[in-house]
């Protein structure tokens, strides 16, 4: 008997501690518009109504989105967990047929004061990381892609985007 207890015991904290607990989503937090973090309701709210649920996640979608005064874009947030229960923390934004569109933004970024860190030599997966001294928010845009060049709006975190070259 008491070692059923033990098992029975052991399974539950084994599926406990896979699943992970069950965290809040982050705080709801907008930027020129668009949502940055927070809970489904709140991007829905922001207009990304359009929603694809898979097993463990769930990405909302907006077309026509502008940033900085470039686009449309296509845009995305992926909420975490069954449901997005977990919430977001990022907005993903592309152009469907135009890989150079990304980079437009770029200009109208360093005429608002915004500094460039390039994280690589135009390899897989480097970034020119985008910040200005104050702004809740850092741009981050792929220089190198495999499917679509995204640019992600990401909360400042205050930690250097890594060696910049």
């Amino acid at each position: 008997m008491n070692s059923v207890k033990w098992a029975a015991g052991v399974l539950l904290l084994g599926s406990q501690t896979a699943c992970g607990p069950d965290v809040p989503p982050p705080p709801n937090r907008a930027y020129s518009d668009l949502p940055i973090t927070g809970d489904l309701a709140f991007a829905q709210h922001m207009g990304f109504a359009d929603c694809v649920d898979t097993s463990n996640s769930l990405r909302c979608r907006k077309a026509g989105v502008l940033i900085a005064g470039q686009g449309p874009f296509e845009a995305a947030v992926d909420l975490r967990g069954g449901g997005g229960r977990k919430g977001f923390s990022g907005l993903t934004l592309w152009h469907d047929t135009d890989q150079g569109a990304p980079f437009a933004v770029q200009p109208e970024l360093e005429a608002r004061g915004w500094v460039l860190c390039r994280t690589g030599t135009e390899r897989a997966g480097d970034q020119n990381i985008w910040t200005r001294p104050g702004a809740p928010v850092r741009y981050s845009i792929d220089m190198s892609y495999w499917g679509k060049r995204r640019i992600r709006i990401l909360l400042e975190n205050g930690t250097p985007p890594g060696p910049c070259l």
